[in-house]
């Protein structure tokens, strides 16, 4: 016979079960302090009021191949800096009270590249790998294709509505996550004209450093810091490091650009250090090519400012142009690059660079300000092994033993050889290992050796590349989703998953601009 149970009554009896549970809970688990940890980030979230107010800025951080294996990694490493054991750390952004997690695929690609992923964040739309803010009715590398696909950008849109915009990267700026605030090229490789193919000059397309000089109906960009220095200045031209540009048409564009907006250019960290209280348009171009690695920056010639030297000078200088507001992209590219090497510790200690970046522009804008942090794609990086607890992450791998304590010696694979905690399942690592190695540097012409005993290696020095699976002349780009973190007005929008051309979206709706 079924028994039907009034609604009061079983919801009634649903109470008292859950009440039952909660009292038979022992002193010592509720006590304990993950337990009361845990609950109170309960109750915070509990007590979150979803902020969808109007925001004034936008800063947008971009952590260029920072996927979650990288966050996971530099929290733990930055943790053990300090002398914890890592892993109950928090980068700074990872404490934001929205989350969500972003699809990056090109509309031609699974596993996407820079260049599409970022036009998709910056205009609206998913687009082809490699094509810089071209509709994906364009072809890679084709200028007459792409004729009459090209796409609006969130600074266009922005500058239209009055606010101020701004451009920060560890890369040179007229690589393809940077270049994608700016620029419209179906290759994103043609960083000046010295790239562009016959077809594409005959075609009238322009390469992107010169789309940055004439970038926007009035004088542009109003800050921009980063490396390129080379696609700026003629070849005959040398740089304050003694280094020659890359320009066959004889333009200096840093002279063009300082002509057009009468602004402030400079070119080291003590022009960086000198630019004026006053000033409201600047350039810096630190380097002929990409700005050092975070670990490496001091070694500079000239000298660079730090990420977040940068980040912080270019939000000062914007905060100076007015009360229409500003939008600001922040990337650290070479997260990105030292994957690309196989090289975890500069890809990690650039992500910890990239947090305190993020943390000093928090405490620096106001609450006015919507700060939005993400990465474009992620990589083949891996942590793996069953090491113990507090275990150095970028050590190799000691183990527990069958009561769970911690072995007293390296664990070892089935080929008798100790391994490391970090690892990736491609790239150079398959055939070249060593306390020594550059980062930077090529073996393509060394032989395939595999495995190497790493028993006698220091894999915590800079330049230790991690062992990677599959042989590649460089690791690879991986395709599941990455993270998005936000905190300020608007940022009740990130939740859930999104695809990643939600992100401008998401910034139109934040700033009220509603486009169309």
């Amino acid at each position: 016979m079924k028994i039907l149970i009034p609604k009061a009554l079983c919801l009634a009896m649903t109470l008292c079960a859950i009440n039952a549970v909660a009292s038979v809970l022992p002193s010592y688990q509720t006590s304990d302090q993950w337990f009361v940890d845990a609950k109170d980030v309960v109750e915070q979230r509990n007590n979150l009021v979803a902020d969808t107010n109007k925001a004034k800025n936008v800063i947008l951080f971009v952590g260029d191949g920072m996927g979650v294996s990288t966050m996971t990694a530099a929290r733990i490493l930055q943790g053990q800096m300090r002398g914890e054991t890592g892993e109950e750390n928090f980068l700074s952004f990872e404490r934001f009270p929205y989350t969500g997690l972003v699809k990056t695929y090109n509309t031609n690609q699974q596993t996407p590249d820079s260049a599409g992923t970022m036009t998709a964040m910056a205009t609206g739309i998913k687009t082809k790998a490699g094509v810089l803010n071209i509709a994906p009715n364009g072809l890679r590398g084709d200028c007459d294709s792409s004729k009459g696909f090209e796409l609006t950008t969130i600074f266009e849109y922005a500058e239209a509505q009055g606010l101020s915009t701004g451009v920060v990267s560890t890369a040179r700026i007229t690589h393809a996550t940077p270049a994608a605030t700016f620029a419209k090229t179906p290759e994103r490789n043609w960083e000046s004209d010295d790239k562009l193919t016959d077809e594409a000059k005959a075609a009238g397309c322009t390469d992107i450093a010169t789309q940055f000089v004439e970038f926007g109906k009035g004088d542009g960009i109003d800050v921009a810091f980063g490396g390129g220095r080379r696609h700026f200045l003629p070849k005959d031209v040398t740089d304050i490091e003694g280094k020659a540009g890359k320009r066959t048409d004889g333009v200096n564009l840093t002279e063009k650009w300082q002509e057009k907006t009468q602004g402030t250019y400079v070119e080291d960290k003590a022009g960086f250090d000198s630019i004026p209280a006053d000033a409201t348009k600047v350039l810096g171009l630190f380097n002929a090519s990409h700005m050092r690695y975070e670990s490496d920056r001091a070694n500079d010639v000239a000298g660079e400012p730090s990420l977040t030297e940068m980040t912080t000078k270019a939000i000062d200088i914007l905060n100076k142009r007015g009360d229409k507001g500003y939008v600001l992209v922040v990337e650290s590219g070479r997260i990105d690059h030292a994957h690309h090497a196989g090289n975890a510790y500069n890809a990690l200690k650039d992500t910890l660079e990239y947090a305190n970046a993020i943390n000093a522009a928090k405490e620096l804008a106001g609450d006015d300000t919507l700060i939005m942090v993400t990465a474009d794609h992620g990589h083949v990086f891996t942590m793996a092994g069953y090491a113990v607890r507090g275990n150095p992450i970028l050590g190799k791998v000691v183990g527990t033993d069958r009561s769970g304590n911690p072995k007293s010696e390296l664990t070892l694979a089935r080929d008798e050889l100790p391994y490391t905690t970090l690892g990736y399942t491609n790239g150079l690592g398959f055939r070249n290992l060593g306390s020594e190695t550059n980062a930077d540097a090529s073996y393509a012409d060394e032989p395939i050796t595999g495995r190497h005993d790493l028993t006698a290696i220091d894999t915590t020095l800079p330049g230790f590349h991690q062992e990677a699976l599959i042989p590649l002349g460089s690791e690879t780009h991986s395709g599941e989703d990455i993270s998005v973190h936000a905190v300020g007005p608007g940022a009740a929008y990130v939740q859930g998953v999104i695809e990643q051309n939600s992100i401008f979206h998401i910034i139109n709706k934040a700033l009220g601009l509603n486009a169309e």
